[in-house]
């Protein structure tokens, strides 16, 4: 049956506009969400374009908005669509006698406080200076929020401070769906545990100096799914990463002196390399090929790691490995075939990610807390001070801004909807206007 002529212009002109619509979608910079520490990957890479490459948190310059945040801590912002969330703690006043700890919301366009929801109830443990009381970061799955803190047994000035784990699930709306208690906590440096999820899993980090363990509870009802023994039983605070590679799921991390690998479904440990040193803090990434990680206390390193691998593992699987200006507590970050380390002495490093060949290196910076990010194949490296620098990486150190905050920093950047949110000691930052 051949098409009237008005059906067959119809037809080409929907043809035509669907043609154009589809151009126009493939065209636009793609958009995510942030809804855990280091972002929807975990390793502090985003897939958006035109991020902002210059600001001044003094003047104003490029700020969409600058609030508040009440009380103190770490915990670094996520974003889910037109939500952020994050944790704080509001000291003991007269109203309340203990420090509570909190889990806050804002809108993400206008920086408003929509909430505040109190989860912990408790006196202060014992932490290191550069620590906090709500250090961990929370993670979403855009129905609810997952989060952790310590609540301690007493106050305590001496060296460890025992307590529990508290995690938790809180609806969009601020009410809590779920408590549980996992296990016990030692704190030494204090507490930080952010939540990684994994299909109808919560899975928490517990790396302390007792009984050691990672947990996986279940989303909806918060009730253990499987519960793993660590080996070594010493202070930790890295967040895994999860990967499926060839074919199975690893989450990797490390800490509590070793790198081990295991089924996030399971719990059951993939395998394991000794070292390279005893304490971890930062997290790990992976490129595809490699996992690389930067550690830690007392000595210092930065690996490259073939994770394909089972049992125990040694040096055959290390790829290249360097002790000079590695970091401690800061995350690095691939940007590109490249990988960006910053050392929390100030001094930051590129190398060429699968051979290890050092770019450069160069003091960048006072101290480094923040974890790097990276947009667009340039790295984001944020210091304590709240001067955050630009670098396009590649063999000669090519920084294309420098950006002042106007007040310290010490929590990590998150990337999304077109905009940098960045957590100060008192205010909360939105950079750059988005286009949503």
């Amino acid at each position: 049956m051949k098409l009237s002529l008005p059906l067959r212009f119809g037809s080409m002109l929907a043809y035509c506009l669907l043609l154009l619509s589809t151009t126009l979608s493939a065209a636009e910079p793609a958009r995510e969400n942030w809804p855990n520490w280091r972002g929807p990957r975990g390793d502090g890479t985003s897939l958006e374009a035109n991020i902002p490459t210059t600001w001044n948190g003094e003047t104003g310059e490029n700020i969409a908005w600058k609030v508040a945040v009440p009380g103190s801590g770490h915990s670094s912002p996520i974003v889910h669509g037109d939500h952020l969330f994050l944790l704080s703690c509001l000291p003991a006043s007269e109203e309340k006698p203990v420090a509570s700890r909190v889990l806050l919301a804002f809108d993400r366009k206008s920086g408003k406080q929509h909430w505040m929801t109190p989860i912990v109830d408790a006196e202060l443990e014992k932490k290191h200076s550069l620590n906090s009381f709500a250090s961990g970061t929370p993670a979403t799955d855009g129905k609810a929020v997952f989060l952790s803190f310590l609540d301690p047994d007493f106050a305590s000035d001496k060296e460890t401070t025992p307590g529990e784990m508290v995690v938790a699930a809180v609806d969009y709306g601020g009410k809590i769906l779920w408590t549980k208690r996992p296990g016990r906590f030692s704190s030494t440096h204090g507490f930080c545990s952010s939540p990684v999820l994994f299909e109808d899993l919560v899975i928490i980090n517990g790396d302390h100096d007792g009984d050691a363990y990672i947990v996986a509870l279940n989303k909806e009802s918060g009730e253990e799914v499987w519960k793993t023994s660590r080996e070594h039983r010493t202070r930790s605070y890295v967040t895994p990463i999860i990967r499926e590679i060839d074919g199975q799921w690893q989450m990797i991390l490390s800490g509590s002196k070793c790198v081990a690998s295991y089924d996030p479904a399971t719990g059951k440990q993939l395998w394991q390399m000794e070292g390279p040193t005893e304490q971890f803090v930062a997290s790990p990434v992976y490129d595809g090929k490699y996992v690389y990680l930067t550690a830690g206390f007392p000595e210092r390193h930065i690996l490259a790691i073939e994770p394909r691998a089972k049992g125990k593992i040694g040096d055959e699987k290390i790829i290249w490995r360097t002790t000079k200006a590695a970091g401690y507590v800061p995350s690095p970050v691939l940007a590109g075939e490249f990988l960006l380390v910053a050392a929390d002495n100030g001094t930051a490093s590129c190398y060429a990610a699968q051979s290890g060949e050092l770019q450069w290196t160069e003091r960048m910076g006072k101290h480094y807390s923040p974890s790097l990010v990276s947009a667009s194949g340039l790295a984001y490296l944020l210091a304590d001070d709240g001067m955050m620098k630009v670098v396009k990486p590649g063999p000669v150190l090519d920084v294309i801004a420098e950006n002042k905050l106007g007040e310290y920093v010490y929590s990590s950047p998150a990337i999304s909807q077109g905009q940098l949110f960045i957590r100060g000691e008192k205010h909360l930052f939105a950079i750059g206007t988005s286009d949503k």
